[in-house]
């Protein structure tokens, strides 16, 4: 046991110091090289990327890291393009493609990732719902419960309820607009995948939306909590039976900037919150009946209740 123990043999109860540029095991003591030859077991912390920025990946030769989100765990490496003579063939061909390294599996998964990225980054959601959304996408498309239904809709419905779960809900028309599909397609697929996965979301508030539609108005914070409060008491009161939240933020918003001295049209709401004029007139003809009850005892009003518009 003791001729397989590698120690100073003048300090047999020095601990030993591991050299690993150089292989070594030395006495902590005397200095005595007792091992050589040592392997390093730790990472490889050479890069023979081409990538010295900042933004380079782990700049190691051992590999990526497993993707969770692709099928088959072989780490298969890619080569990337180049632009030499001894890449091309005689008849000008690429010698080394990456496409036949990729199962189809594995290439429509990718498409769809990229897809739901593109659809993030255009109305600026952040990297925590495209996870979500890429895990949602993963599951419908393992379990096959969905065929027939093309990509494009799975993933805008997979963004949707990204969205709803993570509590930054996004309306159909949003994500219909940077979407290839249309909101019907969006709303059928959105319904499917619940009962696939049977998993379900929260149901939208009024709240949800308010903070959003007023910044994009460029309401001050006075006409938010208005509105806000207006919602509100229109839900707890049921004034507006039947009728959407986003519906509903976008006629209080109307009434609160009208009380205000900033002022916003229902075509400027209706564009901003996806619902048409005529919808924001019913709405409003429904709380405006009711507005002595809905607005904020601490609202300073710059027009009177009494003369607020009519429709």
């Amino acid at each position: 046991m003791s001729k397989n123990l590698v120690q100073c043999q003048q300090h047999p109860d020095a601990p030993l110091i591991e050299d690993y540029r150089a292989g070594d095991q030395i006495c902590s003591e005397c200095g005595l090289v007792v091992g050589d030859r040592v392997i390093d077991v730790g990472s490889e912390w050479r890069t023979f990327s081409n990538d010295k920025g900042s933004n380079s990946a782990d700049p190691s030769r051992v590999g990526g890291a497993e993707n969770p989100l692709l099928n088959g765990s072989d780490l298969s490496t890619l080569v990337g393009p180049s632009r030499g003579d001894a890449s091309f063939d005689e008849f000008g061909g690429m010698k080394y493609k990456n496409k036949g390294m990729v199962c189809s599996t594995n290439r429509s998964l990718l498409n769809a990732y990229r897809e739901i990225g593109l659809m993030a980054d255009r109305i600026n959601l952040p990297r925590n719902i495209v996870d979500r959304a890429n895990v949602l996408f993963k599951q419908v498309h393992d379990g096959k419960n969905l065929k027939g239904r093309s990509n494009d809709a799975i993933a805008s419905a997979s963004l949707y309820i990204a969205c709803r779960q993570e509590g930054v809900p996004r309306t159909f028309k949003e994500i219909c607009a940077v979407s290839k599909v249309s909101k019907k397609e969006i709303g059928r697929v959105f319904k499917l995948i619940l009962k696939a996965l049977e998993t379900s979301v929260d149901l939208i508030t009024t709240g949800d939306f308010m903070s959003r539609f007023c910044c994009n108005l460029g309401l001050p914070n006075m006409v938010q909590r208005a509105a806000t409060h207006i919602a509100k008491k229109a839900v707890e009161y049921d004034i507006v039976p039947g009728r959407s939240p986003i519906s509903v933020a976008a006629a209080a918003i109307f009434m609160a900037s009208q009380a205000s001295d900033e002022k916003r049209s229902q075509k400027e709401i209706g564009d901003i919150a996806g619902v048409a004029e005529v919808t924001i007139k019913q709405s409003y003809k429904l709380i405006l009946a009711n507005a002595t009850l809905l607005f904020p005892e601490d609202f300073k009003f710059v027009t009177q209740i009494s003369d607020l518009p009519t429709s």
